[in-house]
């Protein structure tokens, strides 16, 4: 009996380290561990020239983040053609200038942007149990100040499309654009952007913070081609040969991050994000991460699934 209870004790002790090893490495080493993923969709009209996007989400800035907004100010390198915010710029009143300043180089690349819950509202402690018992209950922090975030980003040139639809041009490439206001607090109104996207468009692109069903179903209706979206965080948290525990909206775990076909021809892509809640400062398998997608045009008379698949797999790389 003895040999069986210091058995017991040990294998308590080696469960109690790994666990102890395992956070401090979500907490301290992956969650700061920033990387680029790239990868090529082919989603625009036939016969159109590639348009690379940068897809940057969830960025939850504070102050003091210094490692955070180094590699952000390298983004500009990659020398996109557009860049796409969906949201959750802030997680500190006094955040905007550190946002601002991280993205200066990047604002005087052509822009669009919706925002995200904690744009408008600060994060506030949540047990993390809630997430998988009761993911539909809002906390609310304090109110942020996203005017000031917006302003920034508009006098730069980026457009806000919360609830608007747009049309420009890119690269030689005609984009018709519509987004909607942050679907996780019920601020979505899709009837301010319904209707048939632009056919004549090159790309016709949707914005939201969160990936919820119901405003992907509207967006693939109206005949998008790609929509883009965060707020998951990938997960944050994953199991190998599992992936994420939960998606924190009503989108299924299989497309907590990444593309995604929605329907019969509309494209998702979900970003894992860049940031985390300061309540929740954890990785797990899911690095922080900006993408950068090759968007190419889709083959006429309909896609190949398999080589549909390989162009679409991401790489990863330190940046």
């Amino acid at each position: 009996m003895p040999s069986a209870i210091s058995a017991l004790k040990s294998t308590g002790a080696i469960a109690l380290g790994s666990a102890v090893a395992g956070i401090g490495y979500a907490s301290i080493i992956e969650r700061t561990a920033f990387a680029l993923r790239e990868l090529t969709l082919p989603v625009l009209t036939p016969g159109s020239a590639p348009l690379r996007v940068l897809h940057i989400s969830d960025i939850h800035m504070r102050p003091g983040q210094r490692r955070k907004q180094a590699w952000l100010r390298e983004l500009v390198s990659l020398e996109p053609d557009l860049v796409v915010n969906t949201g959750d710029n802030l997680a500190h009143p006094k955040a905007v200038p550190s946002v601002i300043q991280s993205l200066s180089d990047l604002l005087s690349v052509p822009g669009i942007f919706v925002f995200g819950s904690n744009d408008y509202f600060g994060p506030r402690p949540k047990p993390p149990l809630n997430y998988l018992t009761n993911p539909g209950r809002r906390v609310q922090g304090q109110p942020l100040p996203w005017q000031d975030l917006r302003a920034a980003f508009t006098e730069r040139g980026w457009h806000d499309l919360t609830h608007n639809r747009r049309e420009f041009e890119v690269s030689g490439l005609h984009v018709a654009a519509a987004g909607v206001d942050d679907p996780h607090i019920a601020r979505d109104r899709y009837e301010a952007i319904a209707g048939p996207a632009s056919p004549a468009a090159n790309l016709r692109l949707g914005l939201t913070h969160s990936p919820e069903p119901r405003v992907l179903d509207r967006f693939a209706a109206d005949g998008y081609q790609l929509v883009m979206a965060g707020h998951t965080h990938g997960g944050q948290v994953c199991l190998p040969f599992y992936g994420a525990l939960v998606t924190n909206s009503g989108l299924d775990r299989s497309r907590a991050k990444g593309p995604s076909k929605w329907g019969a021809t509309m494209r998702l892509h979900v970003s894992a994000g860049i940031g985390t809640s300061p309540f929740a400062p954890v990785r797990f398998c899911c690095r922080p991460e900006a993408t950068l997608l090759t968007l190419i045009a889709a083959p006429i008379g309909g896609r190949d699934s398999r080589s549909d698949r390989a162009r679409s797999q991401p790489t990863y790389s330190a940046h």
